[in-house]
């Protein structure tokens, strides 16, 4: 996910010690009148950076809680500009018996960043905290704590390649803070040591971070194209994967998912039987590698299928996705590889969350005549699924990025196409010739014969129950 890698140590706040014992039933109208008025002097009058609930469109404009299923109202959302601002914020909160809560990139599962379920906290947004500076000499670069991860990776390539670990604190070398009582401090691993040990990682209660300081790496990981770790497994599992003899009691996939390879496989049969293929040795050691043997076939396939059904139900989310067919004779060749790692790593997405899956297909489904059922994948090898997530609707740029990838592997790969219909895709070109391929003449007869109600338009919206009667 897109999140801000700032998000875990920013912090709940608590603001005097006798902030948790105010009933909040009993802070009067006139107190409420007062901390607007406080606040709104905190951000220097400009009434733009300091929403509070009355305001027609605050839920939607101001507090934006990503998990609608869990109520919260802060007392006040206010967007300071500097770090002065932030403790002149503070004090307000103190002095009125609030609250404090810092957000970022506002992705709390729970809606902490504004407070959680029943607070009426004072959010202190930080979207203005967009400074970046990087010491060429030292290179070490300096942020602003309302980077967002997408940005924070934009400004380090740009400014000498370089990166930072993500979600995590070893190269964070100094902060910018402000204490409970509106101090502003620095804290480094010998000035303020306590303040600095206890925001990098404890995340709540102890301070508002503004700025930091990272020690930053040379970006290794942009040469993709030219004989990376990532480009050698594809090729790697991607020669495995193709052996005409490679027994078809092996299931595997292939991941990319931002910078990060991992493959997936499941041996139906016994451990020993596994072990004399030697199918570890086939493959690099670099990338996440997770192998399960089930020799209890039916019972453990039954319970594999299960866990994958509960982790992909119940999401709802705005996404894109695409998928691609290929066989023997149209599998992803080196020079596809490469120029596929180039371009994911090139291109511009626009998306919360995407990736790329490639998954063997074959064995016993291909075994079965083309013309005794309607499935016309019967000579495909694997499959590649690409999915696009984003927070709101899906725009033209990440279409465009997952259409970029069919084209550049068609552009590189002879013949390939084809792609599944469980994927669908609303905007494919010639769905059912792609879908169905050569099955879609026998198909048009059988609707005409029996007079089926097939609905498959152009645009590759399908009725499954409608599929469903053609090929039962």
């Amino acid at each position: 996910m897109w999140l801000s890698p700032f998000l875990p140590i920013l912090l709940y706040l608590v603001v005097g010690a006798a902030a948790g014992a105010v009933d909040v039933e009993l802070v009067s109208r006139a107190e409420d009148e007062d901390l607007e008025r406080c606040l709104n002097d905190a951000v220097g009058g400009d009434k733009d950076r300091a929403q509070f609930p009355d305001e027609a469109l605050y839920q939607l404009r101001d507090v934006k809680p990503l998990n609608l299923d869990i109520s919260v109202t802060p007392a006040a959302v206010t967007y300071p500009k500097t770090t002065e601002e932030v403790a002149e914020v503070v004090r307000c909160a103190v002095k009125y018996r609030r609250k404090v809560q810092a957000r970022s990139g506002g992705h709390s599962y729970a809606n902490y960043c504004l407070g959680g379920a029943g607070a009426t906290a004072v959010v202190v947004d930080l979207e203005h905290f967009q400074k970046f500076e990087i010491d060429r000499a030292s290179w070490i670069a300096t942020m602003g704590a309302g980077t967002l991860l997408e940005n924070s990776e934009k400004r380090l390539h740009e400014n000498g390649n370089r990166i930072i670990s993500q979600g995590v604190a070893p190269q964070v070398v100094e902060v910018e803070v402000v204490l409970a009582n509106s101090t502003v401090l620095r804290a480094t691993k010998d000035e303020n040591k306590d303040v600095f040990f206890a925001v990098l990682g404890a995340g709540a209660s102890f301070a508002i971070i503004t700025e930091y300081k990272f020690q930053t790496s040379p970006d290794v990981s942009r040469a993709w194209g030219d004989g990376s770790l990532h480009s050698a497994t594809f090729k790697a599992w991607n020669k495995l994967v193709s052996d005409p003899d490679l027994s078809w009691k092996f299931a595997s996939t292939l991941t990319i998912l931002h910078r990060t390879v991992s493959i997936n496989g499941i041996y139906f049969g016994p451990r020993s039987e596994f072990d004399s293929l030697n199918i570890e040795a086939q493959l690099p050691s670099g990338p996440k590698l997770e192998l399960f043997i089930m020799d209890d076939v039916i019972g453990k396939i039954g319970q594999t299928l299960e866990d994958v059904g509960l982790h992909l139900s119940g999401s709802q989310a705005s996404f894109y996705a695409k998928s691609l067919a290929f066989t023997p004779s149209t599998l992803m060749n080196d020079k596809a590889i490469d120029a596929l790692f180039e371009y994911l790593e090139k291109s511009r997405k626009d998306a919360l969350l995407w990736f790329v899956i490639f998954y063997l297909s074959g064995g016993y489904i291909n075994t079965v005549p083309l013309d005794e059922r309607a499935y016309p994948h019967r000579n495909g090898l694997y499959f590649m699924q690409s999915y696009a997530i984003t927070l709101g609707r899906v725009g033209l740029t990440t279409r465009d990025f997952l259409n970029g990838i069919n084209r550049l592997i068609v552009d590189n790969v002879p013949g390939v196409g084809g792609a599944y219909a469980g994927y669908v895709d609303p905007f494919l070109e010639n769905a059912q010739q792609v879908y169905w391929g050569p099955t879609l003449g026998r198909l048009e007869k059988i609707k005409r014969r029996h007079q089926i109600n097939l609905y498959v338009p152009e645009s590759g919206q399908i009725r499954a129950e409608q599929i469903g009667k053609v090929q039962g």
